[in-house]
């Protein structure tokens, strides 16, 4: 085969495979196609024949796609964590002497509200609560 003829197979190639990583929905689709598509250039190279691109591309993508799941995977758990953390946030309004407003964060773990500053409160503390906390002014 002509190099001429064997650098546009490459470029139509390489087009090709970009087609579907732009189309990924996830890290392990990502992952798959960028592993498939480096394995299959390795495997051209190593081999010099069609079985080793085929095995390379093999490779390759199953190795991509496990990478990648484990990055999504933790993405969710991140995900999750977040939206426990935000269920679990609750934050009051102090108004303060001049009317502009401090807003205080407690986060809830089990029964007890906790502050900024550590200190805990058995039930949702009010305004003048907080203000004796040292918040506001």
């Amino acid at each position: 085969m002509s190099r001429i003829m064997l650098t546009i197979l490459m470029v139509v190639g390489v087009c090709f495979g970009l087609m579907f990583f732009v189309g990924c929905e996830s890290d392990a689709q990502s992952g798959a196609a960028i592993g498939a598509l480096a394995g299959a250039g390795i495997g051209q190279l190593a081999g010099r024949s069609p079985e080793s691109t085929l095995i390379g591309a093999a490779v390759g993508g199953g190795a991509g796609y496990m990478i990648g799941n484990e990055q999504d995977k933790k993405k969710a758990a991140s995900e999750r964590q977040q939206i426990y953390q935000e269920m679990n946030t609750i934050t009051i309004n102090v108004t303060n002497s001049n009317g502009s407003i401090t807003p205080v964060k407690l986060a809830k773990q089990g029964v007890v509200y906790i502050g900024p500053r550590g200190e805990t409160y058995t039930n949702i503390p009010t305004q003048e609560q907080l203000k004796q906390a040292g918040y506001g002014f």
